[in-house]
């Protein structure tokens, strides 16, 4: 009975589908990633992994599971998985899109919104007991409808948000490695980084995390945008110099920030949390039952799709599938 490695438990349906399908599973027990030792524990003997963002799958965890198939990686993402590796060991890797779009999109939303117009400070007024009532000059935040937005990186969910901006009456530029198909769609105009940067009233982050795009909100990005532009990240920490956003925030050179997602989590950089013109969330872009019980269920599903000899839904390296072809 071939076996699976689930380095964290999972919301509903859970490893459900993995039993069903006859699959001997073997699940870390505690809410918490698995330490390196705790991995390569696991994975041994293991023919798939079931892993998320948190866990480091590199060459020493691949050599530790030679009878192992496939990396199913609970996520978008994938920069946690050393695929090239995993290639030159004929194993399969996969990942969950767009099971996750809507949720993401809706959540940039709410962090834009919330940023813009400030309404965390509000609600800690509130709650402190020292609001003494409406005043002319409370709270001013900045306007979103009508405005300009910014979205780096226009795949599914860049894209998803662009459409939610219509609502909203707003224009939308958008930065990408190339024209994107749905552009036309949602009424996006492809622009440079830096006229994006120093165009939109809102800047919102959806590009992938590779080398070229570490840090590409640094300092000197900062420094582009005007004092009044919100950032909104829901896409990966490291896009993002945490450190020169602290000193931007905290200088008024910029007007507020959105945060999901942080330079190296759960950690958050020093003097972040002490600004109040930053709403910060614990990485719950995907966070809604529907999906990441669907995110759950398409892992699954490719794990079950390659232990039965069959192709996976969403392979990141197809070309490991055709050399079994052969």
């Amino acid at each position: 009975m071939p076996t699976v490695y689930v380095t964290r438990p999972l919301p509903p349906p859970g490893t459900d589908p993995l039993r069903e399908a006859g699959l001997d599973v073997r699940q870390h027990a505690r809410d918490r990633p698995p330490t390196g030792e705790e991995l390569l524990d696991g994975v041994r003997g293991a023919d798939a992994l079931l892993c998320l963002l948190t866990e480091r799958v590199d060459a020493a965890v691949l050599a530790a599971a030679p009878r192992l198939r496939i990396v199913a990686n609970l996520a978008v993402g994938h920069d946690n998985i050393d695929i090239p590796a995993a290639t030159a060991r004929g194993v399969v890797v996969t990942n969950t899109p767009d099971v996750l779009t809507e949720a993401t999109a809706d959540l940039t939303f709410a962090l834009l919104l919330a940023a813009a117009r400030r309404l965390v400070e509000g609600d800690r007024l509130v709650r402190s007991g020292r609001w003494d009532g409406w005043s002319p000059t409370q709270l001013l935040g900045q306007p979103v409808a009508g405005r300009t937005l910014g979205i780096v990186g226009m795949g599914a969910i860049g894209t998803a948000v662009a459409r939610r901006a219509r609502g909203f009456g707003m224009s939308v530029l958008y930065h990408n490695r190339n024209p994107a198909p749905a552009a036309a769609e949602v009424a996006a105009r492809l622009v440079t980084l830096d006229e994006l940067l120093r165009r939109a009233d809102v800047v919102t982050l959806h590009a992938p995390l590779t080398d070229d795009t570490r840090h590409l909100i640094d300092a000197a990005a900062l420094g582009r945008m005007r004092p009044t532009t919100v950032l909104v990240n829901t896409a990966r920490g490291p896009l993002v110099d945490e450190a020169a956003l602290v000193a931007a925030l905290a200088a008024g050179r910029l007007a507020g920030a959105g945060l999901d997602v942080f330079e190296r989590e759960p950690a958050i950089a020093e003097g972040l949390a002490a600004l109040d013109n930053v709403v910060l969330a614990p990485h719950v872009g995907s966070a809604t039952t529907q999906s990441r019980g669907d995110m759950v269920r398409l892992a699954c599903r490719n794990v079950t799709e390659v232990l039965a000899g069959r192709a996976p839904v969403t392979p990141l390296n197809p070309q490991v599938l055709e050399g079994r072809d052969r």
